[in-house]
């Protein structure tokens, strides 16, 4: 071949490398069994709030909402952002939670494919996208609760 026609060839390669999407999740170390869910009224999608309630209580979790400022009675409490993205149809394009303990952060996790590019498993259905969060992030729990590890497989 010659360099003129490597040189287009080389540069959708390294367009396609710089595609990507990430998930990571330093999770909750100790089981939790009851957990306070701020409302982010931030997050313009309905159903995002209920599905990780929903979540968070298949784990073993007992979870109670609240919107402003955190109850005194909350021991634990988790805090979330999320935002969506239109390319052909929406998905979600950048999810963090993060959990935490007296002040103090415990269990974080972020879902990021605000550079998935032309990726098609960027699309599909939030639940799965928040199973592969939640899951791992409340490990313990699930465990302490006799659940199983994961239910990524039954997300998707």
């Amino acid at each position: 071949m010659t360099l003129h026609r490597l040189i287009p060839i080389g540069a959708l390669a390294l367009a396609c490398a710089a595609c990507s999407i990430s998930t990571t999740v330093k999770p909750v170390e100790k089981p939790l069994t009851a957990l306070c869910l701020q409302y982010n009224d931030d997050v313009l999608m309905d159903g995002f709030h209920p599905e990780l309630d929903a979540q968070i209580r298949s784990a073993g979790i007992a979870t109670r909402t609240y919107k402003g400022a955190l109850p005194a009675d909350c021991g634990a409490y988790l805090e979330y952002t999320a935002s969506w993205r239109w390319d052909l149809a929406m998905f979600l394009r950048y999810a963090q939670l993060r959990v935490f303990e007296s002040n103090r952060l415990i269990g974080e996790a972020t879902y990021d494919a605000r550079y998935g590019g032309g990726r098609p498993d960027k699309f599909g259905p939030t639940a799965g996208k928040l199973r592969k969060l939640t899951d791992p992030l409340f490990a313990a729990s699930r465990q302490a609760a006799g659940l199983p590890a994961t239910t990524v497989a039954e997300a998707e």
